[in-house]
């Protein structure tokens, strides 16, 4: 009655589950639970029969929770964005309203110590953030007006203003967890190549276990009871449950970790293929460089005119005109009271305006040369820069050209360092970009890089990467643009720069990285080698387990509590061995 009573309150869930899983034919853990249990009761082995299923139900719970780890790395994100924000109203007070109530195109306030409640860009007021939720950044990032900020992420010094760019569902934080569940539901290779198994492994350990029961007084001279008992004993052996859970509680592990470092992978898939890779091309513009022109060197041509006057006057030209390059001169140079009267815009080729009297210009070469001021040495310092793939503009007066100004899209800090990291890894990169092959290889050789392909548009992208597949075996494709799209679906696995890629880019990649920083490619690959290691590990576990206590079994050394505990033993080794992966990455791998 008691051993009775201890199976009913344990086992009540499983039983119910394994009779349903045998009315449909289905050989699942809990059917073979539910048999050997059932067995040994009938054949009298009643505290065994209840002490089996106390501890499954023990060792289930155990291991719910163990996996339920995994999971809430990724779900508990979901936390850290705000249920409140302080909604400007419009009389300019501030109300604390639910995020779900706060329209795109609003302003929030975000104090010192706060989370950012929404995804925006700055409005008003500077200050640093903690973005490591989101980008993986393992420091604050400063921000001012025009800068975006995430939801989630900690505002660390001052009060600032943001204009709100998405709804609360969809901001760039809800989107990663989204697109994580997601991810988690669908089946890696290891994966499927385990369920197959275990359909087969199954059906085919009742077939051992029946001739056990049948067979073994024949051959072995067994009696009747101990044959079925050894046969139960095989079934709780052989149950497949720790083969089963290896494989998804590892992939979600791997998921998470790679997410806590602003990694974004779409899937188990993904995860592992990326340890395949032979070959990756890069987009140039925002993926290798800044995606922003800066003003990286200016120099006086004439005597004539004093060097602080010069760049006044530059920066008076530059501040009345909003092309990129324009703008980028404007903000390297000094601000200063000086006015510029009269301006106009001179398509193609640059501006002018009127300051103090005189008529001031600041263009290309061609603008140069078609005033006839462009000389033999002004054409060899002009031929240096763009050598160098910088756009040049030079200041010129009626007298002749003042000074000279280069802009260039400068290379990002990591990019060198990340390159190099790839090639350590026996990884071929290679540029693809739009840019002319001068640019290009300015800068592709700043960044570590021999095979350079510019001037390619966006179906040359896409035969590109076709032959690099063909050469090289699994290719990925980097890149933040519309044009990368198509090349990023292309590729065996695309990857996207998500904080200044575009909504098309992030959507045909496979994995997005967050905070833009290539060293994260590399980190996604050692990331997706060691998920593979401990999948077959864990593999190798369940089995190995299993069979050394079959044989034991077999041979009269196994009782149904040892049966227990080698099955329950396999699974929860397998499912710590799979949490290993929420660790930080070790540097050795």
């Amino acid at each position: 009655a008691i051993a009775a009573a201890a199976i009913a309150l344990a086992g009540f869930g499983t039983f119910r589950k394994g009779l349903t899983a045998l009315r449909h034919g289905r050989l699942n853990i809990n059917a073979l639970m539910t048999v050997a249990v059932a067995g040994a009761f009938v054949i009298g082995q009643w505290p065994e029969a209840a002490m089996v299923m106390a501890l499954y139900a023990v060792a289930e719970l155990i291991e719910a929770r163990a996996v339920d780890r995994a999971r809430n790395a990724i779900s508990g994100l979901l936390a850290l964005s705000p249920e409140m924000a302080d909604l400007r109203q419009a009389d300019g007070t501030w109300k604390s309203v639910a995020v779900a109530e706060v329209p795109i195109g609003a302003t929030v306030r975000v104090r010192p110590g706060e989370r950012v409640a929404m995804d925006g860009v700055v409005t008003e007021g500077g200050t640093s953030i903690d973005q490591a939720p989101v980008t993986g950044e393992s420091l604050p990032v400063d921000k001012s007006p025009g800068d975006a900020v995430y939801a989630g992420t900690i505002n660390q010094t001052g009060t600032i203003e943001c204009r709100v760019t998405a709804a609360a569902s969809q901001s760039t934080l809800a989107r990663i967890i989204h697109a994580v569940e997601q991810a988690q539901g669908s089946r890696a290779p290891t994966q499927r190549f385990v369920d197959r198994f275990a359909a087969i492994y199954t059906p085919a350990v009742f077939v051992l276990a029946l001739a056990v029961a049948i067979a073994g007084p024949w051959l072995f001279g067994w009696t009747v009871l101990a044959a079925v008992y050894k046969a139960l004993v095989l079934l709780v052996i052989a149950c497949p449950c720790a083969l089963v859970i290896a494989t998804p509680v590892t992939v979600v592990s791997g998921l998470a970790s790679a997410a806590r470092r602003g990694i974004l992978i779409k899937g188990g898939v993904h995860l592992e293929q990326a340890r395949l890779l032979k070959a990756i091309a890069l987009d140039k513009t925002g993926t290798i460089t800044e995606g922003k022109p800066r003003l990286v060197e200016w120099q006086m041509l004439t005597t004539s005119v004093p060097k602080a006057r010069a760049e006044h006057i530059a920066a008076a030209l530059a501040a009345h005109s909003d092309h990129p390059v324009s703008r980028a001169i404007a903000a390297g140079l000094t601000p200063n009271s000086i006015e510029a009267r009269s301006f106009a815009a001179l398509s193609g080729r640059g501006i002018e305006a009127d300051i103090d009297g005189e008529r001031y210009v600041l263009g290309n070469h061609r603008l140069i040369e078609e005033r006839g001021q462009c000389s033999a040495e002004i054409e060899a310092v002009l031929h240096r820069h763009e050598q160098a793939g910088r756009s040049v503009s030079l200041l010129a007066a009626a007298s002749g050209v003042v000074a000279l100004f280069a802009v260039a899209d400068t290379i990002k800090p990591s990019s060198a360092a990340a390159i190099d990291e790839l090639k350590a890894m026996g990884i071929t990169p290679v540029m693809l970009t739009g840019d002319n092959q001068t640019t290009a290889e300015a800068i592709g050789r700043e960044a570590g890089l021999t095979d350079i392909r510019g001037n390619l548009l966006p179906e040359d992208k896409l035969a590109a990467i076709q032959a690099m597949q063909k050469q090289y075996g699994a290719t990925a494709m980097t890149g933040d643009g519309i044009n990368d799209a198509p090349a990023l679906a292309q590729a065996d696995i695309g990857v996207a720069m998500g904080a200044a890629g575009t909504d098309i880019a992030m959507e045909a990649a496979d994995v997005v990285v967050m905070n833009d920083d290539l060293r994260r490619i590399a980190e996604t690959v050692r990331l997706s080698r060691r998920t593979h290691a401990v999948l077959w590990q864990n593999i190798a576990l369940a089995l190995g387990i299993k069979a050394a206590f079959l044989v034991l079994a077999l041979f009269d050394n196994a009782s149904m509590w040892m049966a227990v505990f080698a099955d329950m033993g396999a699974s929860l080794l397998v499912v710590f061995n799979g949490l290993r992966l929420l660790r930080p990455e070790r540097k050795e791998l």
